[in-house]
């Protein structure tokens, strides 16, 4: 039966630099990469080298700790570089892309006529697995666990976020497909969670084998981890699945046409953007090309492949993450202001009353990445949870894994959550502390204690 959630905190933060619902399709970009640093706990260990020619779907490297988990490569061409950083970890494989993607072929198959395991093993070798996650611990799922449910977001409410509904339209066949293959994979639902007071596209409303969930409210309504926790929270010993809506179409090319199609519609968006707009492009691809014909503005600018509150900086010419739909342009914040705090601020954004912008609610704001002070002590202010819509006291989980007690962090719900879900209280917090920083130490160390 189907659930209505009404997520009452949160916060919706308004930017300019939203994407105008066009989507350009340029010619395929020169270079690609794989990143291992987008997998969390990721050990990775190479199956190719310079030189190596390699089809969409060949395997570049698996992960030591489960050497069934293939990551494959997005499209045809050449191995041109293995870029190491300290310790010779490894940071990206480069491919030099040819003009026509060539694929390997796997075996077309309907998912509902397949075991769970003969599922299993396609998802394994053509390197789709790595786009189903986990939760706990935010990682790549193991395939030898059963979880007791598979949650979809169908809709994003991050700042600036690509529209669900328009990316995934005339993709439904493909999109049941990858539902039919998900529901071999769980005993319990597969949770579709769309927005309440919308027009969900067709391929969310008419999906079978799911249960349909409603959300309304501010961000993070849009967050997995905040519809798991309302919907079917996770206790000690439970696991969670999730995928993304553009992942799951991924998974039902490969059984209707048996390729690793690894194609994305990425919104690319931002104040430092002339023409914020849609791109249909592939998983890895240099952004070089994208940022030029979408108007980069010249100056000091902050790129990151994602959203603003919880995405990665990259260089300008450098490779959108394997889990992200969006690009973000914003000035960076490296000039002091005059009078700083003591100014009106009727231009800058402020979730209390200190600046006068509160006057105009609706106002699209141009944020940079000024912090506007250091760290300070970190006390307790009632700002986290204005804007953390779960039954979990944020700070102080927070300070139990700062003082790694296992105990109090299992008590205070350290399975429920992610970096994510703490984007919004780090950016309200009047201390400067990196939340998401110090989730994700927390949930390194729950799950080295328990491996």
């Amino acid at each position: 039966m189907s659930e209505y959630i009404k997520i009452k905190r949160g916060l919706n933060l308004k930017l300019i630099g939203e994407a105008v619902k066009t989507v350009v399709d340029l010619p395929i970009a020169e270079t690609f990469a794989i990143k291992p640093k987008d997998f969390v706990g990721l050990t990775p260990k190479l199956l190719v080298k310079v030189g190596t020619n390699v089809l969409a779907g060949t395997p570049l490297f698996f992960d030591k700790n489960n050497e069934e988990i293939l990551f494959c490569a997005p499209v045809s061409g050449e191995i041109i570089e293995i870029v190491r950083g300290a310790k010779r970890v490894i940071l990206e494989v480069k491919i030099l892309a040819d003009r026509e993607i060539t694929y390997t072929p796997f075996e077309r198959s309907d998912p509902n006529q397949l075991s769970r395991k003969e599922i299993i093993q396609q998802l394994l070798k053509s390197g789709v697995w790595p786009f189903i996650r986990q939760r706990p611990y935010g990682t790549i799922a193991n395939p030898s666990d059963t979880p007791k449910a598979i949650f979809i977001s169908a809709f994003d409410t991050n700042p600036l976020a690509p529209d669900n509904d328009f990316v995934i339209a005339g993709k439904e066949v493909h999109f049941q497909s990858g539902i039919d293959a998900l529901k071999q994979l769980t005993s319990g639902k597969i949770h579709l969670n769309v927005a309440a007071n919308s027009s969900p596209a067709p391929a969310f409303t008419q999906a079978q084998n799911v249960q349909i969930n409603s959300i309304s409210g501010p961000h993070p309504a849009g967050n997995v981890g905040v519809q798991i926790h309302h919907i079917d929270p996770i206790n000690k010993g439970e696991i969670v699945w999730y995928v993304q809506p553009q992942d799951v179409v991924i998974i039902g090319k490969l059984f209707t046409e048996g390729v690793f199609d690894a194609s994305r519609t990425i919104a690319v968006t931002g104040a430092q953007l002339n023409q914020p707009q849609y791109y249909q492009t592939v998983v890895g691809t240099t952004i070089k090309n994208i940022l030029a014909d979408a108007g980069l503005k010249e100056g000091d600018n902050r790129v990151i492949s994602g959203s603003i509150l919880s995405g990665s900086q990259i260089p300008a010419d450098g490779f959108l993450g394997f889990y992200d739909s969006q690009i973000t342009v914003i000035p960076e914040g490296n000039k002091y202001e005059f009078m700083g705090w003591l100014a009106p601020g009727l231009n800058k954004f402020s979730m209390s009353r200190t600046f006068f912008s509160w006057l105009t609610p609706d106002k699209k704001h141009n944020l940079n990445t000024n912090l506007h002070g250091e760290e300070r002590p970190f006390v307790m202010t009632g700002q986290y949870e204005k804007v953390f819509p779960m039954d979990i006291y944020p700070v102080q989980l927070l300070k139990s894994i700062l003082i790694e007690d296992i105990d109090m962090m299992e008590k205070l719900g350290i399975y429920e959550v992610a970096e994510e879900d703490f984007a919004l209280c780090e950016l309200v917090c009047t201390s400067k502390i990196k939340s998401q920083e110090i989730i994700r130490k927390g949930l390194d160390i729950m799950r080295k204690e328990f491996s």
